[in-house]
């Protein structure tokens, strides 16, 4: 593995036989730490608007799911 650093971003090399899969994992962890970092959200409100989605969620597919 090889990380380089230029001015406006850092690049990480990797070999071509590395598990995809785990990597993809990374990259989607590292694209949400992107995405909020610079959020000022506590994390009680982001717990209770996730609360709320699901919610919703669960309430206009119940039908779908349980017949």
């Amino acid at each position: 593995m090889l990380i380089e650093r230029t001015n406006k971003e850092i690049i990480i090399r990797l070999p071509s036989n590395v598990d995809t899969e785990g990597l993809q994992r990374l990259i989607d962890f590292l694209t949400y730490k992107e995405a909020t970092s610079k959020s000022k959200a506590k994390q009680s409100e982001v717990d209770k608007l996730a609360k709320e989605a699901k919610k919703g969620w669960w309430k206009r597919n119940r039908s779908k799911l349980i017949k």
